[in-house]
Parts: structure tokens; sequence; C-alpha cells
């Protein structure tokens, strides 16, 4: 590792070490600059590989992106708590959301790379790690995918509960989006009705945790259905967790996108060939920077009951 590197490890060590000793994650204003200075001392480009540091430095790491994961959390069961309360049609208001901008921009930069390998507009999208403040979704749904029900499962029913009260007053996304509270490991039929499936950068932590969703997800995915992944690559692994083209076995890799700007996660397009059975490889059919992309200007990611049966959204 060199100088630099070695730097940037101290600096995000030193900032963890802040973050560990907070007494709250919820927004605060000392909480929102200490996850500000961190985001900005991961998105310069680095070539520090994560999968290279030490046993206490991939320790501080993991420990790391789970208190983004929780801060994240708190921040967006905040607003949807906001919204759902003070708003009559809540996603009417989403902009209220310091980090909405950012949102068009990413959901923006997956539908374009995702439309690129689709033969035809989706019809069923599904949403695995929606949250109780689930952008991503309702973005999609009114501004790139107007013909598709999107089907959002979350672990926590807290989130579920947030994500529907936002959603059904407006007449469109009330019929086309619907949530339920899910264990990504007991839905089978379910993900093999969609022809997208995105599979949040939180789910799945861990390494280990991560490929057995994406195991499952190869297991029960319909043949040719498409699967977009949230990555993370250089510093910015020390925000989410990396998924690399090989670990998406029994998918056909389709894109991979590095972002060099405000981005910080990485996206990867995958598909599940019709005749590829779980144990067989990813198979990598083009990985580029993504040469479209280049109108695309100022991208960025910054970070951060009752069930409705399948058969309740209308088909």
């Amino acid at each position: 590792m060199g100088v630099q590197e070695e730097k940037l490890v101290e600096k995000i060590s030193e900032i963890y070490d802040r973050i560990s000793k907070l007494p709250s994650l919820s927004p605060s204003k000392e909480v929102n600059s200490l996850f500000t200075e961190l985001v900005l001392t991961c998105i310069p480009p680095s070539t520090i590989d994560v999968s290279k540091l030490g046993k206490g430095v991939q320790e501080m790491r993991s420990k790391l992106i789970q208190l983004c994961g929780q801060a994240e959390g708190l921040l967006e069961s905040h607003y949807s708590d906001i919204l759902a309360n003070t708003y009559d049609n809540p996603v009417a208001h989403l902009n209220l959301f310091p980090y909405y901008s950012n949102y068009l921009q990413l959901n923006l930069l997956e539908h374009t790379l995702l439309d690129r390998h689709l033969s035809s507009p989706p019809t069923r999208v599904a949403f695995v790690g929606s949250g109780p403040l689930p952008l991503s979704s309702l973005v999609l749904a009114a501004r790139h995918m107007r013909g598709a029900r999107f089907h959002n499962y979350d672990l926590d029913p807290s989130a579920t509960a947030r994500a529907r009260r936002l959603a059904r007053a407006d007449p469109d996304l009330g019929a086309r989006v619907a949530f339920h509270t899910a264990d990504l490991f007991g839905l089978a039929r379910e993900l093999a009705g969609h022809d997208v499936v995105f599979l949040a950068a939180l789910v799945g932590v861990e390494r280990e945790e991560k490929l057995r969703a994406v195991e499952h997800l190869a297991r029960h995915m319909a043949p040719g259905a498409h699967l977009v992944v949230r990555s993370a690559h250089g510093a910015r692994a020390f925000l989410y967790p990396v998924v690399e083209p090989g670990d998406l076995k029994g998918f056909e890799v389709l894109e991979v996108y590095h972002p060099s700007d405000e981005v910080i996660n990485s996206v990867i397009i995958a598909r599940k060939p019709p005749h590829i059975g779980i144990g067989t490889g990813a198979v990598m059919r083009t990985c580029k920077c993504c040469e479209m992309m280049q109108g695309i200007h100022h991208l960025g990611h910054v970070a951060m009951i009752e069930e409705m049966a399948l058969e309740e959204l209308p088909s």
C-alpha cells in the first residue's frame, strides 16, 4: 500500500472512530457533518483495493459500512415520517429529501445502462431492500418505467409500512407500486414473475451474505430476466459492499460501470440466461465504462402491518 493509500485509510479510520462514539446515528448536525466528511473523503477516484487490506482495516471497514447503513435508514425513516405526516400526497414532495437530486441521477444512470440491454420495456419490476423511503422505485416508476408494476421487498415491517404510506395517496403510483415485508430467501415464485430485479447495495453487507443473495436470485429469477446490482469501487468500498462480476454466478454480466465522478455506487447489469445452471460461473460479455453515459453530467449518489398479496396489485 502506497503512502497516499495509507493516508487515506488513516483518515477514514479516524472518521470511523468519531462516528462509532456517537450516542445516536439519528439525523443531527453532528451526524450529518461526520457522514458528509466521510463521503467527501471516499469520493475522489482511488486505486485502493480493499480486498488486499489487513485484517484490522477489513474489520473496521465492515463495521463502518454497517454504521453507514444504520444512519441511512434512520435518515430515510425521518424524512418518510415528515412527508407522510405533512402532505396529502407525499410523493409529490419527495424533493424535500436532501439527496433527492442524487437519486434522480443515479436512477437515470441505472435505467440508461439497463435499457441498452432490454429488447422491450419491462412490465414487472422487483426491488429487493426498498427501505422506508423507496426513492429508487418511486423515481423509476414515475420517470423511466411508466408501464411497469413494481413490487418492493424489505425485511423490516416498519420500513414497509412507511413506504406504503408514501405511495398509496398517489393515483398512479398507488396502483402500480406495492410493498411487502419479506426475507429475500423466502421469495421464490415472486422472483420468477419479474422481468427486472434490482438488488439494493445494503442487502447482504458481509460478502457471504451477498453471495447467498446472488445465488438465491440466480436460482429463482426467470430465465432471461435482468438483474441490476449496486456495488462499490476504490475508496467508495468503505461506504458500500463490493460485488465483483465473478460473484454473479448463474448470470451473464452485460455491463459494469465504475463512476469516476460524484456517483458512489458502481452499477452492474446482468441477465439470467435461459440454460445456465446455478453452479456455472458468471459470463462476462461486456465490461466497459459506458460510452453512452458521456451525455449525463454531475451524476451523484450521496447516501443516504397489513401485507398486500401479489394478486392484489393489478397485473
